[in-house]
């Protein structure tokens, strides 16, 4: 009796120290894991059975999906890309490229090309082109075949990581199209062709060549909502409207 009654004058004590452990485990989980206000995660760190694309070639790893090899050249560019389609929107996630291999990106506003592993599209660059950095230029996939706007070097390479986690931020909004790396700035772009489409997936890339391993984490994307006033479009972030 005295052993019961011992265990239950202790209960609130152990009631309290157990709620601060199991608090201290969920925000030691969640935290790297939060996911702003208005944003919308599009990888759970667990699979990528929602994303469509060579299985083979992308893997899940420790909460990070993965494109490449860093024992094996890779045949072609490989993509893997959202089914849903997205106009315009503010996403966010961190990239890393390893291996002997300089070159991967982030497509948006992308289309695939029917039985075929390339894609159409803009494309955020990760890597090196010889021996200029080219994270973050942007960069036009299968369609004109060249870089929009490129990164201006010595602001870039003041914050950037090698062969280490990345921070990009790429913004849309009508005709005008922005990429951060690492908080700094490295494209403001407006396209001046009407025709070039407005919307499409999301991809992540691995470029076909030497042995290399590019690594997409934390990505989550917001929409941007237009609403039309008169004739002017009308573009509403941080409670703020803006016309065009």
């Amino acid at each position: 009796i005295f052993e019961v009654w011992m265990m239950l004058k202790n209960l609130p004590i152990l009631f309290a120290v157990s709620l601060v452990f199991v608090g201290y485990m969920a925000c030691s989980v969640t935290a790297d894991e939060k996911v702003e206000d208005g944003f919308v995660s599009l990888f759970d760190g667990k699979s990528i059975e929602n994303w469509n694309g060579n299985k083979k070639i992308f893997r899940v790893e420790n909460g990070t999906i993965i494109g490449g090899s860093l024992e094996e050249r890779i045949p072609n560019n490989e993509f893997l890309s959202t089914s849903k389609k997205y106009g315009d929107f503010e996403l966010r996630l961190q990239a890393k490229l390893i291996g002997e291999g300089k070159n991967a990106g982030v497509q948006f506003r992308t289309k695939r090309i029917p039985n075929h592993h390339e894609v159409i599209g803009y494309q955020c660059d990760m890597g090196l082109m010889g021996t200029k950095n080219i994270w973050g230029s942007l960069y036009d996939e299968s369609r004109r075949g060249k870089f929009l706007a490129e990164a201006k070097q010595v602001p870039l390479l003041k914050k950037f990581k090698t062969n280490d986690w990345n921070d990009l931020r790429i913004v849309c909004k009508g005709a005008q199209v922005q990429i951060w790396v690492n908080g700094v700035q490295t494209v403001n772009y407006r396209e001046k062709d009407d025709q070039i489409e407005r919307d499409g997936i999301i991809a992540l890339q691995i470029h076909g060549g030497a042995p290399a391993e590019a690594s997409y984490r934390h990505i989550r994307i917001k929409e941007l909502k237009w609403k039309l006033s008169g004739s002017k479009r009308v573009f509403r972030i941080f409670g703020i409207d803006y016309c065009f």
